[in-house]
């Protein structure tokens, strides 16, 4: 993170503790609803824990997501600029870390009476442990083994205090590290592209809940197992790299990627016809085939020379000195969570769904891990069915002729001989 980025970040995470506090609402709910598989009603949904013996209440990965979104959401209404970090804890294992660093996130400890223990219950991962992860080929394994071990429990009981009680969402770090477990996500997706998930909806956004007088919407889990479905690209080694992406304005009426590092935008990377959209960089921007600002867009590609000057610190110096709080956690942190380990899937495995190639071109391979009478269908994004075709006891499908479909996202279902539907799966067109 450029200085400027950490000083707007840590600014905004302070600002939300001052009204509605969406720090304590999501601690709250995450606490409430955190596991009631050892509880007197293990019948409430929950959050955590969930595999390998409750596949189909399991929405880990996706719910973490999406509360990653509403966090960034709300520091953006605030700067439009700055997005979530992560904290890669298989690399950064220090408490002496500039993340750790008062101009970043160590004010918060005391501020917000936190209860910090650097170091003191460990293990972080390795980045054995992270590759071993990508080497799973099934989505529930793969899942399973990411929240049950170092990759993700590390961090929390690394950090101390907060972050290995069910309140974790209230140490701002939380929002580092959930960040790096969703981007391990769609690194494994990125290989594998057979996330899939039996629940259909999801605690906090299944359309019901409130929070500022606002109904946070109705969210499938399904919908959402690529990341850049909310216009999130993470960077590494210097490079932002935009694709397969159109821009909507669904979010935000323009929608701002800033990045310290390098942007590199193409491969089908669409500004369509009526909508905002901006490139910010501290450093180069690149356009390469595949990019298109349709005529009628509003695009524009700017280098922040105001803020190049610091962009190799870690943090700012210059930084808003904290050494009170009016907003501490008056509240007593909740008992330690007994982070579980380990577990083997279940041998009746959920229906899942691998499309390839994906993006595609001018046909698709559909391929389940069961045999079955099913149908399937294809459908853009305007829920519009352009295509369907039947198939009798396999695991195989081929859907041809696709070339004359424009680039862009569609979804696949697969239903079984009842209408009953399967898996849905989310594909690109190139």
């Amino acid at each position: 993170m450029s200085d400027y980025e950490v000083t707007e970040l840590v600014n905004a995470f302070y600002e939300l503790r001052n009204g509605p506090d969406l720090f304590n609402d999501l601690a709250q709910f995450h606490g409430q609803f955190f596991n009631y598989d050892n509880t007197a009603d293990p019948t409430r949904l929950d959050l955590h824990f969930n595999l390998p013996d409750e596949p189909e209440r399991e929405i880990f990965l996706a719910w973490h997501r999406r509360q990653m979104f509403e966090m960034e959401q709300a520091v953006q209404e605030i700067n439009p600029d700055i997005s979530l970090a992560f904290w890669d804890s298989s690399v950064y294992q220090s408490p002496t870390d500039a993340l750790w660093d008062e101009e970043l996130l160590g004010s918060f400890n005391v501020n917000w009476s936190l209860g910090r223990n650097l170091g003191g219950n460990g293990p972080l991962p390795t980045p054995l442990d992270v590759s071993n992860l990508m080497a799973m080929d099934n989505f529930f394994q793969f899942s399973n083994e990411l929240e049950r071990r170092p990759v993700h429990r590390g961090a929390h009981v690394w950090t101390g205090g907060a972050m290995p009680t069910t309140l974790s969402p209230r140490d701002p770090v939380f929002y580092f590290h959930h960040s790096f477990v969703d981007k391990v996500w769609v690194d494994w997706e990125a290989i594998h592209g057979t996330s899939a998930f039996i629940a259909t909806s999801m605690l906090r956004y299944d359309g019901t809940y409130v929070f500022d007088g606002e109904t946070l919407p109705l969210v499938d889990p399904n919908d959402i197992t690529d990341s850049r479905v909310y216009g999130v690209f993470y960077a590494e080694d210097g490079l932002a790299e935009l694709d397969n992406y159109i821009v909507s304005n669904t979010y935000n009426p323009e929608e701002i990627f800033y990045y310290q590092f390098n942007i590199q935008a193409g491969n089908n990377f669409i500004v369509p016809d009526g909508t905002v959209a901006s490139f910010k960089s501290l450093n180069e921007i690149n356009l390469v085939p595949g990019f298109e600002a349709v005529p009628g867009s509003s695009f524009e590609a700017v280098i922040d020379t105001e803020n190049a000057g610091l962009m190799n610190k870690a943090f700012s110096k210059g930084a808003v000195a904290r050494s009170n709080n009016p907003y501490p956690y008056s509240e007593l942190i909740n008992e330690a969570v007994v982070w579980e380990e380990g577990g083997d899937l279940l041998d009746d495995k959920p229906i899942v769904l691998t499309a390839a190639p994906n993006p595609f071109t001018e046909k698709i391979t559909i391929k389940l891990n069961k045999r079955k009478d099913c149908v399937i269908e294809v459908f853009n994004m305007m829920g519009m069915l352009i295509r369907e075709e039947a198939f009798q006891n396999t695991d195989t499908m081929v859907i041809k002729n696709l070339y004359g479909l424009s680039s862009g996202f569609y979804v696949i279902r697969v239903t079984d001989a009842n209408g009953e539907i399967l898996v849905v799966k989310r594909i690109i067109k190139m």
